[in-house]
């Protein structure tokens, strides 16, 4: 038995002759667009969608101003119809709930990533 870990045979995860790898390699890199292309190909939603964001944090006017703010960053816009809110039972944290029309899997983890950035955010759905 050898440690030769070169490719062998002829098969879709081999080298190429020309010494490049091959889009099945483990180690080759995806463009940018081929990303994003595999992201959509991943999502089960279909575009356009009705989708809710769950955000729990501090109960605190400044806290669902930032909230607010983060989202409209990504879907500016939104009617104040779109936001609910629901206070903890001893009111020390509140529950918003946002619900935009997504046109993208990448929009989607758009919002996210804007509202997890949010120090005092203690949940993301």
């Amino acid at each position: 038995m050898t440690d030769d870990s070169s490719p062998k045979g002829n098969g879709p995860l081999d080298g190429r002759p020309d010494g490049q790898l091959t889009s099945c390699d483990p180690n080759a890199k995806p463009t940018t667009v081929e990303d994003e292309a595999a992201l959509e190909r991943e999502t089960l939603i279909d575009f356009p969608s009705e989708f809710p964001i769950k955000i729990m944090g501090p109960a605190t006017d400044a806290f669902i101003n930032d909230i607010k703010q983060a989202v409209d960053g990504v879907v500016p816009g939104l009617p104040e119809s779109a936001w609910k809110e629901r206070a903890s039972g001893k009111g020390n944290f509140v529950g918003l709930t946002v619900t935009f029309t997504a046109t993208s899997r990448q929009q989607i983890d758009d919002v996210y990533r804007a509202i997890t950035a949010h120090p005092d955010v203690k949940m993301c759905l």
